[in-house]
């Protein structure tokens, strides 16, 4: 499902302008006001243009609100598809999307995340389908990874992956509620790195541990026979 088209289709350069300017203008107020206190007028009024021009390229303000957190969202997307080490192993491509997913959401986007945590949940009903569809869409790169983990043996198949995303989300959510509700500083580095040294016990195929202590053992017995 893909998220509904615009009112009107921007036509030549001037009208692609006015609707990125639409977009950042109102990035900026959502992320200010949230929600239910933005508004289509002080959009209109930042760019000095009349809230009608707003309504030639957008519905309302339901439709704009999820353009803005959809292009945020692919913006996150493609920063971790962009950097993902996918030959490392997959505890080593956790790490990278719980990191990236943190700083962008905290360094980049502090408003934006209490829009998506506090307001996209609270108002589900009224953001409607489109709201679900690009949560599903923003996590696909996560459940990517799990099937990829579960389909190489690292990652434990015997429970369903939409359960194995949500212990990964949950724990990450807590964090952002932290921050940006209770103004709680935390370093991400250190954040993300405990978070899958944390997770990775309960994500790891149970073979794996033992697999590691008999390539150690190996290891060590080849050493000695070196002596």
């Amino acid at each position: 499902m893909q998220l509904p088209p615009q009112r009107r289709a921007p036509a030549g350069a001037k009208a692609e302008q006015r609707v990125r300017d639409i977009l950042r203008v109102g990035r900026e107020v959502l992320a200010e006001r949230g929600f239910e206190r933005a508004t289509t007028t002080e959009i209109a009024q930042r760019l000095g243009i009349s809230e009608a021009t707003v309504f030639t390229y957008f519905r309302g303000k339901r439709e704009l609100c999820m353009r803005v957190i959809g292009d945020w969202y692919d913006e996150i997307i493609a920063a971790i598809e962009a950097g993902l080490p996918r030959s490392a192993p997959v505890r080593v491509q956790l790490e990278f999307m719980v990191h990236t997913h943190l700083r962008l959401f905290l360094i980049q986007g502090t408003g934006l995340c209490a829009l998506v945590l506090s307001e996209g949940r609270s108002k589900g009903q009224e953001l409607g389908e489109t709201f679900v569809e690009l949560q599903r869409r923003y996590t696909a790169p996560l459940m990517d990874l799990l099937a990829r983990g579960q389909s190489s043996g690292e990652v434990r198949s015997d429970i369903p992956l939409r359960l194995l995303r949500s212990l990964v989300f949950g724990p990450m959510e807590h964090m952002l509620w932290e921050v940006v509700i209770a103004g709680r500083q935390i370093d991400i580095d250190a954040s993300a790195s405990a978070l899958v040294a944390l997770l990775w016990p309960a994500l790891q195929a149970p073979d794996q541990e033992l697999l590691g202590l008999r390539n150690l053992r190996d290891e060590l017995r080849t050493a000695l026979n070196r002596l």
